[in-house]
């Protein structure tokens, strides 16, 4: 191989900038496809593992760091603790790869490296307590559906995959020249069998949407999370909510659709019927008893004493009784019914502290976090309007990054993916729509539609094929309206789920167990 000449530290750089090149919401996807071969190049030029080992942690860094660094904006400490845990699982894999070519050759180290990516990302997907799998290598292909339209067989996981195997084609093309002929074969057909089963798997234009009888009203109200929306009026707000409910929807609609903690006010779920807040609400749904309001609010339950020792218990000050905090979703019908859903993929650090770093608490708190961890629910909850339209499938926020997880809904009945959220956080930055595009990956894993309400930017409906529809843009309040017909076919990645990352994780210590007999084998001979 050659190369050598160039100083080593160029190679992480130009794979880090490559990354970042092709994420969204860059036009330049078709980088990924060779982002990496830079950093597989380097290692055979490499024999001290732990140089190997800062040099790629150099390369996801900056990667990690120029594409998410927009959550500075809401956290400084957050977007520190993201980037370096993310650089340091990110960089087990490329250990991986270094310690196998040494000791079994290249070809089985990239075996290796692909292996131990897919379980990384796998695990990454857990909820482990600092999971954050934003960059997950299937989301690359956010901005072009028509890309992966597999995705209901595979998920992300099958993204994952042909990302890493055109990745090391292309490594082995430039590093065996003499193979040039079939390595191109090779590197032709991978890169092109998922693009030609992808239009195969994409609806003509005489089968693409055509309406429903129900339609659906989607609220963006583009309230300052900084300075207006917990400090304001909440009276003011609610109206705000609802006058814009009101110009929108029709005698069609049949559910209103309102962002991650639309409504504030904290309040006891056992007693949110009587709570003068949300007074208003049940007078709009009572002059307009076919619709139902589906909202973010702040919710609150007692525990039973028995429960005081959860690591989401909280105590009132001066009293022996104990409560949980809920990011919570509501489903509010005009004969003053509620269902209750609470958000279960919690942002670590701000909203939640692992229950094995419990002794970080104090410390998340100084530094701006949270005052207790949030409640969560292990059931997927499928939330039903009245009138047996809509079946939802809830997602608060980040949750929509989690495509196997919003699978459990879909195999409980949900027939609509409604996705709550509030990126102004982030401010007008990539963030923002980096998570409206991933959830054009939702659609089409799950063949569902994808109603999607942001506090600001980006709310927008989105079809079972990954297409969107009235996206409204950064910092306009709007209200959109659209007929949305429930869909019930349950896709084969829906049904089996991440068998691709599943396989990998179970291949990757099979494969490390054959090398190492191997290895030994060949010492003793």
């Amino acid at each position: 191989m050659t190369g050598k000449k160039l100083p080593l530290i160029i190679y992480p750089l130009i794979s880090g900038l490559l990354l970042w090149g092709a994420w969204p919401v860059s036009p330049f996807t078709f980088l990924i496809f060779f982002a990496f071969v830079p950093l597989l190049w380097l290692g055979p030029l490499i024999a001290r593992r732990s140089r190997f080992f800062f040099l790629t942690a150099a390369g996801m860094a900056l990667w990690n760091a120029l594409t998410t660094w927009w959550i500075w904006n809401a956290s400084p400490e957050g977007a520190i603790a993201a980037v370096f845990v993310n650089t340091v699982l990110m960089s087990f894999p490329w250990l991986i790869y270094h310690i196998v070519l040494k000791r079994s050759g290249i070809s089985a180290g990239t075996w290796a490296w692909l292996l131990a990516w897919m379980s990384f990302e796998y695990f990454h997907l857990q909820d482990w307590g600092l999971s954050w799998p934003w960059l997950t290598l299937g989301n690359a292909f956010a901005k072009h559906p028509s890309w992966v339209q597999w995705y209901e067989i595979t998920g992300t996981g099958g993204g994952t995959l042909w990302i890493l195997l055109v990745n090391i084609l292309v490594f082995r093309l430039l590093a065996h020249p003499e193979k040039r002929k079939k390595l191109s074969l090779q590197t032709a057909l991978t890169l092109l069998l998922p693009l030609v089963i992808s239009l195969i798997l994409t609806p003509s234009s005489d089968k693409e949407y055509t309406g429903g009888p129900n339609s659906i009203v989607v609220v963006q109200p583009n309230i300052d999370p900084y300075n207006e929306k917990f400090t304001g009026s909440q009276e003011m707000q609610i109206q705000r909510l609802i006058r814009a409910s009101e110009r929108a929807a029709d005698s069609t609609t049949s559910l209103v659709i309102w962002p991650e903690t639309a409504i504030h006010t904290e309040a006891w779920e056992e007693t949110i019927r009587q709570n003068f807040f949300y007074y208003p609400l049940w007078d709009y749904m009572h002059r307009n008893p076919r619709i139902h309001i589906f909202s973010g609010i702040n919710g609150f339950r007692k525990l039973d004493p028995r429960e005081k020792d959860k690591l989401s218990a909280r105590r009132i000050e001066g009293t022996d009784i104990y409560y949980e905090a809920f990011n919570s979703a509501a489903l509010m019908a005009a004969d003053t019914s509620v269902q209750f859903y609470h958000k279960s993929r919690l942002v670590p650090g701000v909203e939640a502290v692992p229950g094995w770093a419990s002794f970080l608490g104090p410390l998340l708190v100084e530094l701006g976090g949270i005052s207790g961890t949030y409640g969560t629910q292990e059931e997927r909850t499928v939330l039903n309007t009245g009138d047996g339209v809509y079946k939802i499938a809830p997602a608060i926020c980040y949750e929509s990054v989690y495509g196997e997880f919003l699978t459990e809904y879909i195999r409980n009945g949900a027939n609509l993916i409604a996705i709550i959220t509030n990126d102004g956080w982030w401010g007008n930055t990539a963030g923002y729509r980096q998570h409206m595009e991933y959830a054009r990956l939702r659609a089409i894993e799950t063949r569902r539609w994808v109603a999607r309400s942001a506090n600001t930017g980006i709310s927008c409906f989105i079809d079972p094929y990954g297409k969107v529809y009235e996206a409204q843009p950064w910092d306009i309040e709007s209200a959109i309206r659209m007929q949305v017909p429930p869909q019930t076919r349950l896709t084969f990645y829906v049904v089996y789920g991440d068998l691709l990352s599943k396989m990998a994780a179970i291949l990757l210590p099979l494969f490390l167990l054959y090398l190492f007999l191997m290895f030994r084998k060949s010492k003793k001979a």
